[in-house]
């Protein structure tokens, strides 16, 4: 039977549900917490060192910021009401994305084309009005936390920013074991739903184009799947079932930098307009972690395991020796704890039932500063000081492995 986010989520501690909170709102308990910050820190990292500028914005905004990009006219369904504050007060809207709120981080300062490509990011929570009866776990739910960015750029850069992004993408897929089952350019399909004219449509459809084509990677193309605003690359993972979804998106978007009268300061002393080229590395932390969950069994490579490391004292005796080396473990970087209720074969047990990367055991026959360490998969390395165990487990989290 393919593994099922909803039930190994909950055994293993992600996450959890509370009718007094609503469906749709899952909060995340602490074992899905830390491998959540952990997977939020290295993203962060990979940007930054991408060139990304991280910022904070609300979720919330008045219905005339919305009304200005676009969404109110386009996407007015998938929102939550208003909220009205009082009689003399601007209603006030929860966000159904975060670049409207971008452009006007852009649009904050004067931007001369020395300052292109712009590039920030930010995990932000984001709303959607999902009917009841598509909720489920954490695959489809109403308040969202996206890995978000925005670059806005030259019209001669985007090519390259749509690449780079691409090859970002990748690099964070690889990192946490996931597979990309396709890759789709999305395309405007008949009818009234889409905004801005042919010209900017042809325009970003023919560099998504030329990135995939460059990039090497087959895929399908999907008319009538774009967002309101341009056409994006969506790329698709698919459950243990076979069932595909989007992951993380590429767009290229002419619309809001007009709608939003961005603009900067021109190499001939002028005013041009930038281009705004949405990105997302693993998209939703929610929906990442459905797959994670699912895709891995709940057994997270060690680099981002709840827990990494169990100390397992075989008797009374060896409790303080097991309470300085997970000392030391935490000291050193890990996430570690003691075990000592119940016989040794129960913790074993439920240290595997828990997926745990690496079971350090204390006993009399191990000499003193020493512990054998055990493997999930239940293999068994020869006893070592405990240093050195430390010191396997950390190369194991620093190759991301």
């Amino acid at each position: 039977m393919p593994a099922d986010h909803r039930r190994l989520g909950r055994e293993l501690d992600v996450f959890d549900s509370d009718p007094l909170i609503g469906a749709g709102l899952p909060f995340w308990l602490p074992e899905g917490a830390a491998a959540r910050h952990e997977v939020e820190s290295y993203v962060r990292d990979l940007e930054r060192r991408a060139g990304y500028r991280h910022v904070y914005s609300p979720a919330l905004g008045k219905r005339q910021l919305y009304e200005l990009s676009g969404h109110w006219s386009h996407f007015a369904d998938d929102m939550f009401p208003p909220m009205h504050l009082g009689a003399g007060d601007d209603a006030l809207v929860l966000r159904p994305s975060l670049c409207p709120h971008h452009a006007l981080v852009y649009k904050a300062r004067q931007r001369s084309y020395r300052d292109l490509p712009l590039r920030i990011a930010e995990l932000g929570t984001m709303y959607r009005a999902e009917r009841s009866g598509v909720l489920g776990g954490l695959a489809r739910v109403r308040s969202i936390s996206l890995n978000d960015g925005h670059v806005f750029c030259a019209p001669e850069q985007a090519g390259a920013e749509v690449a780079g992004a691409l090859g970002l993408l990748r690099r964070a897929h690889e990192a946490l074991g996931l597979d990309v089952s396709s890759y789709r350019l999305s395309l405007r399909g008949d009818g009234g739903k889409y905004a801005g004219d042919d010209e900017s449509w042809q325009r970003a459809g023919r560099l998504l184009r030329e990135a995939l084509d460059d990039a090497g990677v087959p895929y399908a193309v999907a008319p009538g799947e774009a967002a309101f605003y341009g056409p994006k690359i969506d790329v698709q993972i698919a459950d243990p079932a076979g069932r595909e979804s989007t992951l993380s998106t590429v767009q290229v978007d002419f619309h809001q930098p007009a709608r939003f009268d961005l603009s900067y300061r021109d190499a001939a002393g002028g005013r041009s307009r930038p281009v705004m080229v949405h990105r997302s590395l693993v998209g939703s932390f929610e929906r990442l972690f459905a797959h994670l969950v699912e895709a891995h069994a709940g057994a997270f490579p060690v680099w981002y395991a709840p827990v990494q490391l169990a100390v397992l004292p075989v008797a009374a005796g060896q409790l303080p020796a097991a309470d300085a080396f997970a000392g030391e473990a935490v000291a050193a970087g890990l996430r570690a704890e003691v075990r000592a209720d119940g016989t040794v074969g129960a913790r074993i047990r439920e240290v595997a039932r828990r997926k745990i990367p690496y079971a350090a055991v204390i006993g009399a026959k191990e000499a003193p500063g020493e512990v054998a360490l055990r493997l999930r998969d239940g293999r068994h390395l020869p006893a070592r000081p405990g240093g050195q165990a430390i010191e396997l487990i950390r190369d194991a989290v620093a190759a991301r492995t």
